[in-house]
């Protein structure tokens, strides 16, 4: 396939942003061809589905990967949370308006004029793309140098965020995995008339105290305790 001189320019310069060179240029044209564009030309002009469905599976293993090699102490529930939050359309259109990806899409003219370039649909898709073409010209350590960088800090800002862990989950894999046990909780402490109690709770492991959390109700206090053991246990104190 011979490119014209403009796009040429355009996938160059897409290619200086991602600091990859393609190999197979037209690899990267493919990535960028949204079926819209491919419908206006011909039947057999080929779109970027079928890469976008194998980049799917590249960043499903980059995250994956890291997650396990960094977050030892998450349990695997906790590890899925984290990579459907990462792995989906909001924030992959989000990083794929980073690399100000939609200015090098091809889309057809009804598609482009209704503001195909800014739907997130369309930009999660190419960037899931662009990680199959990489992926299939360079193989995954090219994929892993350029997109895990893109990645890690949406990852690391959900890791972060703990409103969505199972703390108590959590510590019950690490106890079982690392110390061959299971952590037993109790109320210590009833504060506050019946209205508005709040429940004081320790985590019992191999019958030492390692966490104290307070809640509106008893779970939401083995919740918070149980966040305590985990901290602890990952900062090495114990």
């Amino acid at each position: 396939m011979d490119f014209s001189e403009t796009r040429m320019e355009e996938l160059s310069s897409l290619q200086s942003k991602t600091n990859y060179k393609f190999a197979d240029l037209k690899l990267l044209n493919k990535a960028l061809t949204h079926k819209s564009y491919a419908n206006e030309k011909s039947n057999n002009h080929k779109h970027n589905e079928r890469l976008e469905f194998l980049g799917d599976s590249v960043l499903d293993i980059l995250v994956s990967d890291y997650l396990v090699q960094k977050f030892s102490d998450f349990a695997e529930g906790t590890l899925s949370k984290i990579r459907a939050s990462v792995v989906n359309e909001s924030c992959l259109a989000k990083l794929a308006k980073k690399i100000e990806l939609g200015a090098y899409l091809l889309l057809g003219r009804g598609e482009d004029l209704s503001g195909g370039r800014e739907k997130p649909s369309i930009l999660a898709d190419a960037f899931e793309a662009l990680a199959g073409a990489v992926f299939r010209d360079g193989g995954l350590v090219a994929a892993s140098g350029i997109f895990l960088p893109l990645l890690v800090e949406e990852i690391d800002k959900t890791a972060d965020s703990w409103s969505f862990r199972d703390f108590k989950s959590d510590l019950q894999e690490y106890t079982q995995n690392k110390l061959v046990c299971i952590p037993a909780y109790k109320v210590v402490r009833e504060i506050g008339p019946d209205h508005a109690k709040e429940f004081e709770v320790v985590v019992i492991i191999k019958n030492e105290i390692q966490g104290k959390g307070q809640g509106r109700s008893k779970k939401e206090a083995e919740q918070a305790a149980a966040k305590i053991a985990i901290e602890s246990f990952s900062s090495g104190a114990q």
